[in-house]
């Protein structure tokens, strides 16, 4: 298995510069063809009109969602004609209500997403659904940039959140040639359970099978010192110094993660290292 086709989307211009050189940098480690998706979101809700809005103004916001998304088609072009890549750029307009499903038919036919954090002050309402959208109906593992602008570049180190759930082992699988290319990659496994068939070797048999694909492996089994699961990662993540961290996305329902948050919410938040999410 290997990535020969990266999708990355962008809504916005804040964003856009850094998103596509990290999206520009990973394609050219893995010598990927780059999709670059140019949404201009009409962010009026259908069915949620105020009293006395009419079509002028509705035609207005679909004005502007096409100006955004030829903006932004022109800014990736002129960025992505610096590279030596394979590349494409697509430029589209969709309401907020359809942006996962939009990017889902893109994500569907690529073997990476790339897509910056969905969670921040300066972060459009639409990002959130652009991740979900690639992750659930595009059923493609994603890659959700941290902020700072560091290089995307191939891990040396990698750190996978292990829970023994199937949403981790189809990540773990997703980013196997990350995995494989990696010097260490270290199986985190935060208070294991007490009781069933891997309580005596935590972490045993998903490192049994990633050794078997070549990968260097070292289980860390924590105790939650930390009121928040993803608190304890992130922190072993730092005193490691790894790359990259491997998890699966959305355990509980994406409801219950929104309203009372979670271990992936809570990751993309804050983590200052990319995340692979695959669900």
């Amino acid at each position: 298995m290997s990535f020969k086709t990266i999708l990355t989307v962008v809504t916005d211009h804040a964003h856009l510069t850094e998103t596509l050189s990290q999206a520009i940098s990973m394609a050219s480690a893995l010598d990927a063809h780059l999709d670059v998706l140019c949404v201009g979101v009409d962010r009026t809700q259908t069915g949620y009109y105020y009293a006395g809005m009419n079509a002028a103004i509705l035609q207005e916001t679909l004005n502007q969602a096409r100006e955004d998304a030829s903006g932004l088609a022109a800014a990736a072009k002129k960025q992505m004609g610096l590279s030596e890549l394979r590349w494409g750029v697509t430029e589209a307009v969709c309401q907020l209500a359809d942006v996962a499903r939009f990017v889902a038919s893109h994500a569907r036919f690529a073997d990476l997403a790339i897509v910056p954090r969905p969670y921040g002050d300066d972060r459009g309402i639409e990002l959130e659904p652009v991740v979900e959208g690639a992750l659930f109906e595009g059923q493609s593992p994603v890659i959700v940039l941290p902020d700072g602008g560091l290089e995307l570049k191939l891990p040396g180190k990698i750190a996978i959140g292990w829970n023994e759930s199937a949403e981790a082992l189809r990540a773990v699988r997703s980013a196997l040639p990350f995995l494989s290319s990696a010097h260490t990659v270290h199986i985190v496994v935060i208070d294991p359970p007490k009781h069933g068939p891997t309580r005596s070797g935590p972490g045993g048999q998903v490192s049994q099978y990633l050794a078997r694909h070549g990968v260097k492996v070292e289980i860390d089994v924590l105790s939650k010192t930390m009121p928040r699961v993803s608190d304890v990662m992130r922190r072993h993540v730092m005193d490691i110094n790894a790359d990259m961290v491997v998890m699966g996305a959305y355990g509980h329902s994406r409801f219950r993660e929104a309203i009372l948050g979670g271990a992936t919410r809570n990751m993309l938040e804050t983590s200052e290292v990319p995340v692979v999410m695959a669900h």
